[in-house]
């Protein structure tokens, strides 16, 4: 089974476009496949649109009465997958703007047939890369990117921030048996759950790959939700937590290790 895993804030115009892509690339795939859309606070035309699609296709409706942000959403997402998927599953986390081309779903898919419990669709393989961002934007994204890759350093990966990621259900399901609640814990802190969800797998001992991968940002059809102020705060309240002597999440990672030898 292939469970998708949609955060929508506000997405009126991009869910109409988005839905039908996912449908026509994953309709009759072995297995099957469902839908978990997280409908956070949305004032705009979403809930209605979410109600139609969810008797067209196989679509669940998670609702937040307020908008929470994408770490809180997020958080609730992985949680039913978890709680819902066999292990053998694969779970699909995508953005909801229509920048993340369902067309590569089965790239992903195809990394973790070779013993890898995460694939990121990444812009930095070649191959890779993306349309309609910026100069500033992609010099911005470079930067961010390479600060991870310093101070959280994970074997085979460059892209650390695009959220197009397949994982096998297994992995999901046994981060949150040993983290809980704190799988994500910095959600308030606007898009530092992407990166923090990597690092706590990878301190669990995942592995990890990539496949090349376009963004589309050309196509993105709703605001920006990210407020650059606040996830650079989360990043760098995320390395102090990560790097702290004995007590930080690198060196109880270790000893977690050890201890299960």
């Amino acid at each position: 089974m292939i469970v998708v895993l949609l955060p929508a804030y506000n997405e009126e115009k991009s869910l109409p476009v988005l839905l039908p892509k996912i449908a026509a690339v994953l309709e009759g795939i072995a297995g099957g496949y469902r839908v978990i859309v997280c409908n956070d606070g949305s004032k705009d035309g979403t809930s209605d649109l979410l109600a139609r699609y969810s008797h067209e296709l196989p679509l669940e409706v998670i609702h937040h009465k307020i908008n929470r942000g994408l770490g809180e959403t997020a958080r609730d997402l992985f949680e039913r997958a978890a709680e819902t998927c066999a292990s053998e599953d694969v779970i699909i986390r995508m953005d909801c703007d229509d920048t993340h081309e369902p067309e590569f779903i089965y790239d992903l898919i195809a990394k973790l047939d070779k013993d890898h419990d995460v694939v990121i669709a990444s812009r930095f393989q070649d191959g890779g890369g993306q349309v309609g961002v910026s100069a500033y934007r992609a010099f911005v994204s470079r930067a961010a990117n390479l600060f991870m890759k310093v101070f959280f350093p994970i074997r085979n990966l460059k892209e650390y921030s695009c959220g197009f990621r397949a994982y096998r259900a297994q992995i999901i399901q046994e981060a949150i048996r040993q983290y809980g609640n704190n799988f994500i814990q910095l959600k308030g802190l606007g898009f530092t759950g992407t990166l923090e969800k990597l690092v706590k797998l990878d301190l669990i001992g995942a592995r990890f790959t990539e496949v090349p991968f376009v963004l589309r940002y050309d196509q993105k059809r709703s605001d920006s939700k990210m407020i650059s102020s606040v996830t650079t705060l989360g990043y760098i309240v995320m390395t102090v937590l990560y790097h702290w002597p004995r007590t930080g999440w690198r060196a109880h990672g270790r000893r977690t290790r050890q201890e299960s030898r």
